[in-house]
């Protein structure tokens, strides 16, 4: 997720919600369930939701993944600089 989240980043995570378009969120993976990340919210895509990370090169996603379950909203980074992650859109 870098530029907006680093390695070793500590987060805020809220469960539930209905996340927005551009939304930091946790995702799991239906077709990978033992793993969890962070993307971006780009819109719903069947029953799941389509997830990006914010390097597109470097990133793997719902483009590999394919849709993922929103697991929580992530609305801040906790350490080592707080603040509010922005929505891109």
């Amino acid at each position: 997720m870098s530029p907006a989240l680093r390695d070793g980043d500590v987060v805020l995570a809220l469960p539930g919600g209905r996340p927005r378009s551009g939304a930091v969120v946790l995702v799991r993976w239906p077709s990978s369930p033992g793993q969890l990340s962070i993307k971006r919210v780009v819109g719903r895509s069947g029953a799941g939701w389509h997830v990006l990370g914010d390097n597109p090169d470097g990133s793997t996603d719902s483009r590999t993944l394919g849709p993922a379950e929103v697991v929580a909203t992530v609305p801040l980074r906790c350490w080592p600089s707080p603040g509010r992650l922005r929505r891109t859109t």
